[in-house]
């Protein structure tokens, strides 16, 4: 018998002995009508860390996840940013090549995905109205970086969860003040997950890592702050559990 019969016959005899739980869980897979999402954090490409992809599609798997919101700053945007660009560092035209080639890995990847839009990603607008460009002559997310089934929003809702950037005040601050649970990334120092519970309801703020290289130049403003907390988050069971990820350094 040849190496490629005595496989199949391998495939075709194995029984798995699940366990009861695992049963459950596979059902639930099976049927998906469980939301388990995978919240990936800021990614400021090109300047992403390497190894953070991977790390998140192993988080994707592990947890069973079938759906993704990218949680904002897809880019950096730093050549033409508000603050003064490093003079040694890479033209915006290379830049945005350099961001594209890594963004088309991540779109491989997840090419259905939520992506909210960050103070970074909208750089190319905001000097596009500094300049005095009307929003006709300004191309769309997906047409510049090739993510045509990506949906690019401010913000979105799953489940009774409020999933935005950030900007304007951290997740904690955002659930008390939306009156609902909220995931955000933005701030790329903090993760934690934080319960406020009432009489009646209860809600959480899930404030997301990020997956920026602190090493690179893009990056250096912040080489006097706390340590970047690397990571990502999920949020299972139709919103109810959620559950932060630090990556290993």
């Amino acid at each position: 018998m040849d190496n490629h019969l005595q496989t199949l016959e391998k495939k075709v005899n194995n029984r798995y002995r699940l366990k009861p739980h695992e049963i459950i869980a596979l059902q639930k897979l099976r049927e998906q009508e469980t939301r388990n999402v995978l919240v990936i954090g800021d990614l400021h490409e090109p300047f992403c860390l390497d190894g953070y992809l991977d790390w998140c599609i192993n988080q994707y798997e592990t947890f069973n996840c079938n759906q993704v919101i990218f949680i904002g700053d897809i880019l950096d945007n730093h050549a033409f940013s508000y603050h003064e660009p490093d003079p040694d560092g890479m033209s915006a035209g290379l830049e945005l090549e350099k961001t594209i080639e890594k963004v088309a890995k991540w779109y491989e990847t997840f090419p259905e995905a939520d992506v909210c839009i960050g103070n970074h990603d909208r750089m190319a607008s905001r000097k596009a109205m500094t300049g005095g460009i009307p929003a006709a002559w300004i191309r769309s997310y997906n047409e510049v970086l090739g993510t045509p089934n990506w949906n690019w929003v401010e913000s979105i809702t799953y489940d009774n969860v409020l999933y935005e950037h950030g900007e304007g005040g951290q997740a904690a601050t955002k659930a008390k003040n939306n009156m609902m649970s909220s995931v955000c990334g933005h701030t790329h120092t903090s993760a934690y997950v934080q319960w406020f519970c009432g009489k009646r309801y209860r809600v959480f703020g899930m404030q997301v890592g990020c997956g920026v290289d602190s090493t690179t130049y893009a990056a250096a403003y912040a080489k006097n702050f706390k340590k970047q907390s690397i990571g990502c988050s999920v949020v299972l069971n139709n919103g109810e559990l959620p559950i932060n990820l630090l990556m290993p350094l």
